[in-house]
C-alpha cells in the first residue's frame, strides 16, 4: 500500500473511531490503511468527506460488536434483552450449541463487507466456504434488516432477537417432519444472500473464481482448515481471466484451528510457508489484523482495487496471465471477542459449562456479553448510516447478482437424427457445439478431467480450447473454455460456479465419483431453495459418465464403477436426473430437456464406443419424453413375460435374449429404461412431480405382466430397490447387473462376468417363468452360463 496520510487535525469522527469500540481496537497500521482509503473514498466521489468515513467506520465498530453479542446469545440464550440487564438462569438453552468460534471470527470480516458496499455504493456477491458459521451471517443481516421474507416476518419487531436466538437449533418440527424455523446450522435458502451450503469445506476454493461476471465483484470468505485439505483452490491464478469473470477478493480466515487442534496455519512458520506457497502460484497475498473491521475495510479495497487495475492491462495486453491475484490471510484467533478466544472448546461451546446450570458459566457469559452490548439507540444509529441502499440505489445484500441468476431461455439447435451405427457421444458433442453458437452472451465452461478427445468430444475440443497459460497447440488458448486439470473436484466446481451460462462435465464413469461431494452439496441447496419456494434459476447441468464400467474392462476394476450413477439415483430426482441413453438419437432427443431444466444436475451414462441407433427420431422423442419405450413385443402365445433394459448394453442383451425367445414362440414384452427415476416411488410432493403416475406407469409396466426380467447397467440390489414398484411380485422377478466382477475383459467379457449376458438373461427369463432354460439355450450354451463350460459360446458375435 501507498505511504499514510496524516488525518485532519483533531477531527472529532476520526478520534471517535480511532478510540475503538468494546473488545474492538485499532493498530497503528489499520489506522494508516484507513486514511488511505477515506481519502481514496472521497477522491473516486463515493463518499463527501473524510470525516463521513471515520464516522461509518465507528459505526462498523458497533454493528459489529452487536454482531459478537447476538452471535452469543444464539449460541447459549433462549432470549435477548437489549437493553443490557443480566440474564436469569431460566434464560439460558437447556442443551446449548452453535459453530460460536468460527461465527465469532466470521462477524467483523461479514460486516466490513456490508460497510466496504456502503462506503463505495456498490452491492458485491459474498461467498463463505465454512457454512456453519452462519450465526455471524445471520445475526447482521437481521440487525441490519437485510432479510428474506421468512426472517423478517419472524425475526423482526418486538421480541423479534429472543425468537431468532430461541430458535437456532431448537429442533422444532413441522407436521411433515421439515425445521419449523428459518435459520439452520449452516448457510441455507433463508440465509439472505446465501449461495453455497458450505457444509463440505474445501468447494468454495474451488468456485469462486469462475462465478462474477465481467461488472460483478464477488468477496470469498475461506478456511484455513480448507486450505489444508482442498489444494485446488491454489489454481485460482490459472483459471482466472478479467475477459469474462469479474475481480474476486479470496480471504482466509486464519483462526489456527479446526475442531479439536491447531491447524498448521495456526503456527507463525505455517503461515509463512502458506504464504511462499501461495506466492509461488500466482497469488500476492498478505496478513492483516482479522480481529478489526476496519482493517477486513481496507484489505477487501485494496484487494479489489489492485485486481481491478492488473485486470485493466491484462485487457489492454500489457499484462500477461496468469496475473497475481490478491489473498487476504486475516490473522485471528478462534472465537476472538469471548471468553475461550484460542483455545479448542472456542469451536462450539467456549464456556466451561452450561449457563443454566453453571454459576461460574453464567458469570463469565455475562462478564463477556457485557463488553460486546450496544445501545439499541446507538446501534440503530449506525445500521442507518451504514444501509443507504435506497439512496445510493443500489440492491440488499440479500439480492446480490449471484443470488439472482437467472440466466435468459435457451435457443435451441436443431440437429438432424442419425441411422448409422455412431458413437452416442458424438450427438452430445454436436449439440453443445450448436448450443454454444447459438446462445453466444451464455459464458460457456466445460470440466474436463480425462481426455476430450477419448471421449468423442473432439468438435467441443475444437472450438472452446482447454485454457492454459501457455499455449502448445491449437487445441490450448489462453482464453479457452474448457477446464481441464486431473481432480475431478475442480473442474465439476468450475462448472457448478459458471451459474451465469452454459455447462458441461464429462469424466470416466469411475471417476465421477470424486465429484459427488461437490454435486450433492449443489442438489440439497437446491432442493432446499424450491422448496422455499424459490426454486434456482441457474440452466441444467449434465454431468457425463462416458467410458463407463462396461466399456472400461481394458483398465482393471479401478475403472469399473456404477457407484456414481447410484449415488445420484438416491438424491430426489426432481433435481437430480439420472438417465440411460442408449444410442445417438436417443441421446439428442434428451438433452434439450436436460439443458433447460432449471435448477437440474442430469447425471447421463452415455456409451462413447459406436453403438446402433436403435430408436428413429420419433422414438427417441417419445422416450425423452416418457422416460420409457416399448422396443419389441410378441404376444402370440401365452402370458407375455416383462424384459426390462437400463443401459445401452444391457438393451443390446436383451434384444438378443428376445430374438432367442421369438425363435421359440414364448411371448414377451421389452420396455427400455431410460430415466428410471421417474418410475420410482416419491418420497415426497416436490419428487412427486417428476415421477410418472401409476396410471402412467401401466403403459409401459401394466400390472398383468407378473414375470419380470430386469437388466441394469447398475447394481441389481440397488436398481430393484428405487424402482420397487416395478417388481411387485418379487418372487417372479430377477434383476441382472453389475455385480463387481470385472478385470481385463472386452464388453461382452464384462457381460458375462457379471451374469447379465443374454444367456444369462434367458437363464433368469426361465427361472420366473419356472421352465427349464434348456428350452431356450443349448446344452452348451447353458453350461456355459452356469459356469461349466466355455463363455465364448455366450461372447461370441459380440465387441
Amino acid at each position: 500500500m501507498s505511504s499514510p496520510i496524516s488525518p485532519s487535525a483533531a477531527c472529532p469522527d476520526y478520534e471517535l473511531w480511532r478510540q475503538g469500540y468494546g473488545v474492538i481496537q485499532h493498530t497503528e497500521t489499520t489506522c494508516d490503511h484507513v486514511h488511505i482509503l477515506a481519502s481514496r473514498l472521497v477522491a473516486a466521489g463515493h463518499q463527501p468527506d473524510t470525516a463521513t468515513v471515520y464516522r461509518k467506520l465507528a459505526d462498523l465498530d458497533r454493528l459489529t460488536s452487536a454482531g459478537l453479542w447476538l452471535v452469543v446469545h444464539m449460541t447459549y440464550a433462549n432470549r435477548v434483552d437489549s437493553s443490557g440487564a443480566q440474564l436469569a438462569a431460566r434464560d439460558f438453552k437447556c442443551n446449548p450449541e452453535g459453530h460460536t468460534g468460527g461465527a465469532l471470527n466470521m462477524v467483523p470480516a461479514y460486516a466490513a463487507y456490508l460497510a466496504l458496499n456502503n462506503l463505495t455504493g456498490q452491492t458485491r456477491s459474498w461467498l463463505m466456504g465454512q457454512g456453519h458459521c452462519v450465526a455471524a451471517i445471520d445475526a447482521l443481516n437481521v440487525l441490519t434488516g437485510n432479510l428474506l421474507p421468512e426472517q423478517h416476518a419472524r425475526y423482526t419487531g418486538t421480541d423479534g432477537l429472543s425468537r431468532m436466538v430461541a430458535d437456532f437449533y431448537s429442533y422444532q418440527q413441522k407436521p411433515d417432519g421439515s425445521m419449523a424455523a428459518p435459520l439452520g446450522s449452516h448457510v441455507n435458502p433463508y440465509t439472505a444472500g446465501g449461495i453455497i451450503e458450505g457444509g463440505y469445506l474445501g468447494f468454495a476454493e474451488l468456485q469462486y473464481a469462475h462465478m462474477p461476471l465481467p461488472g460483478e465483484s464477488l468477496v470469498a470468505f475461506l478456511s484455513d482448515g480448507a486450505a489444508e485439505e482442498q489444494r485446488g483452490g491454489d489454481w485460482v491464478p490459472r483459471w482466472w481471466r478479467a475477459a469474462d469473470c469479474g475481480p474476486v477478493t479470496p480471504v482466509m480466515i486464519a483462526n489456527g484451528r479446526r475442531i479439536e487442534q491447531r491447524t498448521e496455519l495456526g503456527t507463525r512458520e505455517g503461515l509463512e510457508r502458506f504464504e511462499m506457497h501461495l506466492a509461488a502460484r500466482g497469488f500476492d497475498p498478505f496478513r492483516f489484523d482479522g480481529r478489526d473491521p476496519a482493517a477486513f475495510v481496507c484489505a477487501l479495497a485494496e484487494m479489489e482495487h489492485s485486481l481491478q487495475y492488473r485486470s485493466a492491462r491484462a485487457l489492454d495486453g500489457e499484462l500477461d496471465y496468469p496475473i497475481r491475484i490478491p489473498y487476504g490471510i486475516a490473522e485471528t484467533v478462534k472465537g476472538f471477542g469471548f471468553y475461550g478466544a484460542g483455545l479448542n472448546a472456542a469451536h462450539n461451546l467456549p464456556l466451561p459449562g452450561n449457563p443454566r446450570m453453571d454459576v461460574r458459566a453464567r458469570e463469565l457469559f455475562r462478564e463477556h456479553a457485557s463488553r460486546l452490548w450496544v445501545a439499541p439507540d446507538e446501534l440503530a444509529g449506525s445500521v442507518l448510516r451504514l444501509k443507504e441502499h435506497e439512496q445510493q440505489a443500489r440492491p440488499l445484500e440479500r439480492d446480490h447478482p449471484l443470488a439472482k441468476r437467472n440466466p435468459p431461455d435457451l435457443v435451441i439447435p436443431a440437429i438432424a437424427a442419425c441411422h448409422d451405427q455412431v458413437s452416442p457421444m458424438l450427438a452430445v458433442d454436436n449439440f453443445f457445439r450448436a448450443l454454444v453458437t447459438q446462445n453466444p452472451d451464455l459464458r460457456a465452461r466445460v470440466g474436463n478431467p480425462d481426455e476430450l478427445a477419448s471421449n468423442r468430444l473432439n468438435g467441443v475440443l475444437e472450438d472452446l480450447k482447454h485454457r492454459v497459460n501457455d499455449p502448445e497447440n491449437s487445441s490450448e488458448s489462453v482464453h479457452g473454455k474448457i477446464i481441464t486439470v486431473l481432480n475431478e473436484e475442480a473442474v465439476v466446481s468450475a462448472c457448478l460456479a459458471n451459474k451465469a451460462g452454459l455447462n458441461l462435465v464429462a469424466s470416466y464413469e469411475a471417476f465421477c465419483v470424486k465429484m459427488l461431494g461437490a454435486l450433492r452439496q449443489e442438489l440439497i441447496f437446491a432442493r432446499h431453495q424450491k422448496a422455499a419456494g424459490r426454486p434456482a434459476r441457474w440452466l441444467g447441468l449434465p454431468v457425463i459418465a462416458t467410458s463407463h464400467t462396461w466399456e472400461n474392462g481394458k483398465n482393471e476394476q479401478s475403472h469399473q464403477d456404477t457407484t456414481f450413477c447410484e449415488s445420484l439415483l438416491a438424491e430426489m430426482s426432481d433435481v437430480s436426473r439420472v438417465i440411460f441413453p442408449a444410442d445417438y438419437n436417443s441421446t439428442l432427443a434428451v438433452l434439450p430437456s436436460v439443458f433447460t431444466g432449471r435448477g437440474k444436475i442430469s447425471c447421463m451414462v452415455i456409451p462413447k464406443r459406436e453403438r446402433p441407433c436403435v430408436f428413429d427420431a420419433r422414438e427417441a422423442e417419445t422416450l425423452a419424453r416418457h422416460g420409457a419405450l416399448v422396443v419389441d413385443e410378441d404376444t402370440s402365445g401365452g402370458e407375455p413375460i416383462l424384459l426390462i433394459a437400463n443401459g445401452a448394453y444391457q438393451l443390446s442383451e436383451a434384444i438378443r435374449a428376445c430374438e432367442r425367445l421369438r425363435e421359440t414362440g414364448t411371448s414377451f414384452r421389452l420396455v427400455y429404461l431410460q430415466e428410471p427415476g421417474r418410475f420410482r416411488e416419491p418420497r415426497d410432493p416436490l419428487e412427486a412431480e417428476s415421477c410418472i403416475s401409476e396410471f402412467e406407469r401401466e403403459r409401459p409396466f401394466p400390472s398383468r405382466l407378473h414375470r419380470r426380467v430386469a437388466l441394469t447397467h447398475m447394481r441389481p440390489e440397488i436398481f430393484r430397490g428405487h424402482l420397487h414398484p416395478l417388481f411387485p411380485d418379487p418372487g417372479h422377478s430377477r434383476v441382472l447387473g453389475y455385480i463387481n466382477q470385472g478385470g481385463t475383459l472386452n464388453e461382452a467379457g464384462m457381460l458375462f462376468a457379471n451374469r447379465c449376458s443374454w444367456g444369462h438373461t434367458l437363464a433368469a427369463c426361465a427361472s420366473v417363468m419356472g421352465k427349464p432354460p434348456g428350452e431356450w439355450l443349448s446344452s452348451a450354451e447353458l453350461a456355459a452360463v452356469e459356469g461349466r463350460g466355455d463363455p465364448v459360446l455366450i461372447t461370441r458375435g459380440l465387441p
